[in-house]
């Protein structure tokens, strides 16, 4: 399972609206750009703390 399709189930689950899901969607898509598609196993705690 891919991992919007992860992120979509759990929002479903917490019963979040789909103004939520669109903004989560955008930050996860901001942060995984920023950071050149890489796997997220790769990227340190000072490269997030960077994004922020």
């Amino acid at each position: 399972m891919k991992l919007m399709d992860r992120v979509r189930a759990t929002l479903w689950v917490k019963r979040y609206g789909l103004r939520t899901e669109k903004t989560y969607f955008y930050w996860i898509r901001f942060f995984i750009r920023f950071h050149g598609t890489r796997h997220a196993a790769a990227i340190t705690g000072a490269e997030v703390r960077q994004h922020l």
